[in-house]
């Protein structure tokens, strides 16, 4: 897990107990999380968005006919 091992979470974990305060931690850890919801369905979109052909109506705007065939 991007290579942090064992250890490493541990005092991770414990640094932010001692930063934040137990009564605050777990609303910290749900803002972390909805931050990467959030950031993994913006990226999703994108990547739909990337996937769509392009409407006619785009093409159209751009001067390409809807036949695809250049005009002589």
């Amino acid at each position: 897990m991007f290579g942090i091992g064992a250890t490493e979470l541990v005092i991770i974990l414990v640094l932010a107990l001692i930063i934040f305060g137990p009564g605050k931690l777990p609303e910290v850890g749900k803002a972390i999380g909805k931050g990467i919801r959030e950031f993994k369905k913006a990226t999703s979109s994108l990547d739909e968005d990337d996937q769509k052909p392009a409407s006619a109506s785009s093409a159209e705007r751009q001067g390409v006919p809807k036949d695809g065939a250049a005009s002589s």
